[in-house]
């Protein structure tokens, strides 16, 4: 069976003028034009292609690599609006189309969304939605406490960013734990930190060690070796330039601070933390 929007194993049956003909084992075929047949092949190879709808609605299959494919998301640029829709450029020649009914807000021409790929089955097209809500759920939790997940960036608020969590989930950093510059869009390695009883789901960047020491203390440490040993912050000093200097906000850096002191790693000082 083909597949429209994944990728497809398929056999070359025959060349043509318009291209490639391949086929599966139920006798399906579809066209692979000649301006993305692989340089080297012989009748009988397999080839992995991915599989969508030209603009006269035909399969047609592409060697080219989409930015989603089916049920996932993508965070996708807007080409071009008209009466029906938005036109989304997802990395192949024809745009995806997200009807207005499937647009969290109005979409506009530059802009970029966070966008899921479905199939439509009255129409059996494939269709794009900024309606992320509607694909993600949290009722059956499949991830736990320190495991490690994918994320992707949905957007940044005051208490932190938003995530989908293998592409399946809802989750959430909170700023406290953001020392680094992250933005909509981003695919990052994160780690569960903590499953809350209403099912909402905390996420981290840091690597499962911060279940024994604290996360951001190596971190300082490798901020004071590469300032020479000293670093002119300290528990008075304004949040704002703790943020500025480290990426962290006052209360982490004090919780980091406090760890390096216990474990006679540094010194505090009136006008900053030294180096032992």
């Amino acid at each position: 069976m083909l597949k429209l929007g994944e990728y497809n194993t398929l056999t070359i049956l025959r060349e043509t003028d318009p291209g490639l003909f391949l086929g599966d084992e139920e006798e399906n075929e579809v066209l692979l034009p000649h301006r993305y047949k692989p340089e080297v092949y012989d009748i009988g190879d397999k080839i992995e292609v991915f599989l969508y709808l030209d603009n006269e609605e035909r399969p047609i299959a592409t060697s080219d690599k989409p930015y989603l494919t089916l049920n996932t998301f993508g965070y996708l640029r807007c080409n071009d609006v008209n009466q029906y829709g938005a036109f989304m450029d997802w990395g192949l020649v024809k745009q995806l189309f997200v009807p207005f009914k499937e647009q969290a807000r109005p979409m506009k021409i530059g802009s970029w969304y966070i966008v899921y790929l479905y199939l439509d089955e009255k129409t059996n097209r494939l269709v794009g939605s900024s309606k992320t809500n509607k694909y993600v759920s949290n009722d059956e939790i499949t991830v736990e406490k320190f495991d490690e997940v994918d994320v992707l960036v949905t957007h940044l608020t005051d208490k932190g960013a938003n995530v989908i969590i293998n592409g399946i989930h809802k989750g959430l950093i909170f700023i406290d734990d953001i020392f680094e510059d992250i933005r909509s869009g981003d695919r990052l390695k994160a780690y569960i930190k903590k499953v809350r009883d209403d099912k909402k789901i905390d996420v981290v960047l840091q690597p499962a060690g911060y279940r024994s020491i604290e996360p951001n203390a190596q971190y300082i440490l490798d901020e004071l070796k590469a300032a020479g040993g000293f670093l002119p912050l300290h528990d008075k000093t304004d949040p704002e330039e703790i943020k500025n200097s480290l990426g962290l906000s006052k209360k982490s850096f004090k919780k980091a601070v406090g760890t390096l002191y216990k474990n006679k790693q540094i010194e505090i000082k009136e006008d900053g933390i030294e180096l032992i």
